[in-house]
């Protein structure tokens, strides 16, 4: 199952660990997914990232990086949660702790708000910044994965193919975008940040983040970071998938972690 157990990623090649801060990682002409466009990246910094977390959503808002997390039974981990991250240690402080019931998801944070969802319960909660005080609940009909917001809308994946965006307010269903490249639906959508216009979203059980056009659909490039998931599998036994992009707005700062992974990397793409 998707969030209980650990995933297998099979790679067709091993590529070297990313252990200079400014290695460059270029597209790789050969692999099979390479007609779509490989998006180059530099790795800027590398931050300390706590084993614990099962990282689910991660964001930046007011120049402070948050994250969410989720909690498989049979594996170590410091629960459902949501909250700040002190980016120079990696010390999470969790704000708002979910019940057993509930297996936390995404989130995002919009109009000094934060949303944060759960997998199957189908039920989330807005918290009000900076106390994350409870103030509301809301439903949705599908599985919860991923979440971000366009400024105006929260936008939504379920592990399928489908995004959906729901109005912060009401949760009322807005529109739903299926995403597609060259073959066809890709599924597995999760975690997602909006990045200047577009969708960028990891697709579970892959190395690769999607850049979506929201109005189509498209996937029209990808980033392989094989590198740096190959580095946090050889850093740490327990290191699960990639999962986890926030974009500071105010610098156009990315970063990327996952699921128990050592290491949150500040990338640039190219």
């Amino acid at each position: 199952m998707k969030k209980t157990f650990y995933s297998i990623v099979l790679f067709s090649a091993f590529i070297g660990a990313c252990n200079n801060p400014d290695q460059t990682s270029t597209p790789d002409s050969g692999n099979a997914e390479a007609a779509t466009p490989r998006i180059p990246f530099t790795v800027v910094n590398a931050y300390t990232h706590d084993t614990l977390s099962f990282t689910q959503g991660l964001a930046v808002y007011g120049g402070q990086l948050y994250e969410s997390t989720g909690s498989p039974e049979g594996i170590p981990n410091n629960g459902s949660w949501i909250g700040p991250v002190e980016l120079s240690t990696g010390k999470a402080t969790p704000k708002a702790k979910l019940e057993k019931e509930h297996f936390g998801e995404g989130m995002t944070i919009l109009n000094n708000k934060a949303y944060y969802i759960t997998w199957q319960s189908r039920k989330g909660f807005v918290y009000q910044l900076p106390d994350f005080k409870k103030i509301r609940e809301f439903s949705y009909n599908t599985e919860g994965w991923g979440l971000t917001n366009d400024g105006t809308n929260l936008i939504m994946s379920d592990g399928s193919n489908k995004i959906y965006y729901y109005s912060p307010d009401s949760m009322k269903l807005q529109n739903i975008v299926s995403v597609n490249d060259h073959n066809g639906p890709v599924p597995n959508i999760n975690e997602l940040e909006y990045i200047n216009g577009f969708i960028y979203a990891n697709q579970w059980e892959t190395p690769y983040i999607l850049k979506i056009d929201p109005a189509s659909g498209k996937v029209v490039a990808q980033i392989d970071l094989n590198n740096l998931v190959n580095e946090a599998r050889g850093a740490y036994q327990n290191a699960d998938v990639l999962n986890g992009i926030a974009f500071d707005n105010t610098n156009g700062k990315i970063f990327i972690t996952g699921k128990k992974w050592p290491k949150l990397y500040e990338i640039k793409l190219q």
